[in-house]
This record gives C-alpha cells, structure tokens and sequence, in this order.
C-alpha cells in the first residue's frame, strides 16, 4: 500500500511537472504576444505622432487661407460698394435727363406758335436779305 502512495505521489508529481512546464510555455507564449503588442503600440504612437504634426500644420495652413479669404472679401466688399455708387449716379443721371427732355417737350409745345413764327420772320429776313444781295 504504501507503493501505492508512492506511485500515487510520483503520478501527482509528473502531472505537477507537466502542468508547469504547459504554464511556463503558456506564459512564454504570452509573454510574446505582449511584447508584440507592445511593438505595435510603439508603432502607432509614432505614426499617430506623425498624423498630429500633419494636421497641425493643415490646420494652420486652413487657418492661413481662410484669413486670406476673408482679407480678399473686405477688398471685394468695396469695389461692390463703388460699383454700387456708380450705378446709382448713372441712375440719377438718367432720370435727370430724362426731366429735362419732358420740360423740353412741354416748353416746346406751349411755344410752338412763337417758335413758327419765329421761322417764318427767319425766312422772311433771309428772302429780303437774298434780294438785297442781287
């Protein structure tokens, strides 16, 4: 019997063994996988550094431009402005003009008498003055 508790503690023994080296290798094998994660960590941080610098400086050039934009705007907001001006002028000049032209008109017409008048004395004078020059 007491073989038997020998054997017993030998197979306990064995299956011990076993078991810490399948635990060491699984801790190996984990220990290698972590290391890679860690790699690949490292790796990322970089390129996630290098995407921040990228879009820091897109983000200042954007800044830039947009700045620009608005500067070229203001100038433009004033040539509408003058463009305005002028087309108000030239506006105002046609409608002075065309008051001038009805005032013309209604001159002329309450005048039309003196005016025919006019053109027939004009006439007369230049046959009197023609016959003289014979």
């Amino acid at each position: 019997m007491e073989i038997m508790l020998y054997i017993a503690a030998l197979i306990a023994a064995v299956a011990f063994a076993v078991l810490v080296v399948y635990f060491a290798m699984t801790l190996k094998a984990t220990k290698q996988t972590l290391n890679n994660v860690a790699n690949t960590l490292e790796s990322l941080e970089k390129q996630m550094q290098g995407i921040t610098t990228e879009t820091t400086e897109l983000l200042t050039k954007t800044n830039r431009l947009a700045e620009d934009i608005n500067q070229k705007s203001s100038k433009l907001n004033g040539i509408f402005d003058g463009a305005k001006g002028i087309g108000e002028t030239v506006k105002d000049f046609n409608q002075s003009l065309r008051q001038l032209s009805n005032s013309i008109s209604r001159t002329s017409e309450q005048n039309q008498d003196k005016a025919s008048q006019a053109v027939k004395w004009g006439a007369a004078m230049m046959d009197i003055w023609n016959k003289k020059r014979k």
